[in-house]
């Protein structure tokens, strides 16, 4: 039963805001939805939806059906109202209170605590892109929570809306992650769009800040790949040993996902390779134009080093300068000083011919 009216409020661990809790009714709850073998998706609201959650405790719920909860967790009420209802295990809670973010899933006796890590709904590529998502998985119920939209759950409700929703709630955690894995080789397609685009450049000769612009994209995949990597090892190891509810072909539909991610994360790899190649072909440019520029200088010093030296010694007012009564004492020094600039620009260019 739930608890009484009179119980201590939970202390949501998120910040609430005004915009972030647009969308949600009064519990934060997002979308929710009853799914099952032979009906079409039924979009429900919070209030049918613990009505639902209370006859499946009393056992009057049809056995063929689930329900998807989707929780704005930066919502004051969100939590409390899955504590009443949800009847969730304590290690979902505390994940959400931890504010854990690596990506993970475990089982917790028969229950599935997952901890998904997306891109936001308005993602830019950047590093600071990446929101995460807090699941749990039961037989007949499975609670999403995220602070920000996400990518990955706005396809997933698209597809449940379409009427192509999965029959359990393992196959629906599955398409989840397809999904999530659709999306990252869309942010792979832009970053490699990308990368072509700095590549050409470069080629070109146009150098501009793309140094920079790589560095961007690198921190992105690092970021992506270092949050997302644990989650086929993770997922090998449950099903190992999945819980007893869970069917075989739920199993292999989490494998094959499995898979997918792990083709995901072999190509980000390939991708921070080739930028670091990049950004070392641009370093090296950049250090021979640098080297062009300090050698030019240096041939213009070397040059105007005899004439400068002369110009001092004649330039003082002292008695005994030489040349000083010859009608062609000045076409003397200034054949002097030529002799002298061609053996410096002779000296200083021999280096040069002889690499």
């Amino acid at each position: 039963m739930p608890p009484a009216d009179h119980s201590p409020p939970f202390s949501s661990p998120f910040p609430a805001s005004a915009s972030q809790n647009y969308g949600a009714d009064a519990a934060g709850l997002i979308c929710g939805y009853l799914l099952g073998t032979d009906t079409p998706p039924q979009e429900v609201d919070s209030a049918q939806a613990a009505q639902w959650l209370a006859s499946l405790q009393a056992g009057a719920a049809p056995a063929d059906q689930f329900l998807w909860l989707h929780f704005n967790l930066s919502h004051s009420q969100a939590v409390r109202w899955m504590e009443r209802h949800a009847r969730l295990p304590e290690a979902f809670f505390d994940a959400l209170k931890d504010r854990s973010v690596s990506t993970r899933i475990e089982r917790d006796d028969d229950t599935l605590i997952a901890v998904l890590n997306d891109a936001h709904f308005d993602f830019a590529f950047e590093p600071s892109d990446i929101a995460t998502l807090w699941t749990s998985v039961a037989p007949h119920l499975m609670v999403t929570g995220r602070t920000r939209p996400l990518r990955s759950v706005d396809a997933l409700r698209t597809t449940v809306r379409s009427g192509n929703a999965p029959c359990s709630s393992v196959a629906l955690l599955a398409e989840l992650m397809r999904t999530q894995a659709s999306g990252l080789v869309d942010i792979v397609r832009g970053v490699t769009q990308r990368i072509d685009d700095v590549e050409d450049a470069l080629l070109a000769g146009r150098l501009d800040h793309k140094r920079a612009r790589l560095g961007v994209l690198r921190r992105l995949l690092v970021r992506l790949q270092r949050l997302l990597a644990p989650e086929p090892a993770a997922l090998f190891r449950l099903l190992q040993h999945p819980p007893a509810w869970m069917g075989a072909d739920d199993a292999q539909e989490l494998r094959d996902s499995t898979e997918e991610f792990s083709v995901v994360l072999r190509d980000m790899q390939g991708l921070q390779e080739r930028i670091k190649l990049l950004q070392e072909e641009i370093a090296a440019s950049v250090q021979e134009a640098n080297s062009r520029s300090l050698f030019v200088l240096t041939v213009v010093t070397v040059l105007a080093l005899p004439i400068n030296i002369l110009a001092g010694l004649f330039g003082m007012n002292v008695g005994g300068v030489p040349l000083a009564d010859n009608s062609h004492g000045f076409w003397i020094i200034v054949a002097v000083v030529a002799a002298f600039t061609a053996v410096a620009g002779w000296l200083a260019l021999r280096g040069t011919r002889d690499q």
